[in-house]
């Protein structure tokens, strides 16, 4: 199967991408039909809490990953990524479930916070989570379609350098906006 999948991996990224993204953008947009979903207030509750947390080991997975690969442990390299990317997943998944039944957190605090810090940290974040999304189903669909040495003659290496940054940067800004949300305000 990889090795039919393996000159789909544009394709397969895109379609991936789409779908993601469409769940996502129709999850917030209120697109999800009322009743649907169960709803388990308790669960609900907990999600951006247990959403700060998933986002703190994704960034602890992130750089260990990194690190792995910077010290050619292909092994170590792979299975944190693999954690990683499970984590996203988890975490987009339970997102999704609490703003399909709830919509969007507002912001209480001051309006002056809002403008001119809260807002652009949210707009950077879901900007940066965006574009994550394809760089990482690129960069997976690659690594899952070639044996290692053949990725070493892909982009994998390059894509999954922004993608790495991006992501951290994403998760760590979602922090700040649960900080924002939960904690200050």
């Amino acid at each position: 199967m990889a090795v039919a999948l393996r000159n789909q991996v544009p394709l397969l990224t895109a379609v991936l991408s789409l779908v993601s993204l469409g769940a996502i953008f129709g999850a917030v947009g209120g697109v999800v039909p009322d009743g649907l979903l169960p709803r388990n207030e308790s669960l609900i509750a907990l999600i951006p809490h247990l959403n700060v947390v998933l986002s703190a080991t994704a960034i602890v997975t992130i750089v260990a990953g990194w690190r792995a690969i910077r010290r050619n442990n292909i092994d170590r390299h792979r299975a944190f990524m693999l954690v990683s990317f499970a984590l996203f997943t988890l975490f987009l998944v339970f997102y999704l479930y609490r703003v399909s039944l709830e919509g969007p957190e507002p912001f209480t605090g001051p309006a002056v916070i809002e403008q001119f810090v809260y807002l652009p940290m949210l707009a950077v974040h879901i900007l940066l989570a965006v574009c994550c999304v394809p760089l990482l189903f690129y960069v997976l669909l690659l690594a899952i379609t070639r044996p290692v040495e053949e990725l070493y003659m892909t982009r994998h290496r390059s894509v999954g350098q922004i993608a790495a940054v991006l992501w951290v940067v994403s998760f760590a800004l979602g922090i700040g906006v649960y900080v924002f949300l939960y904690v200050l305000y």
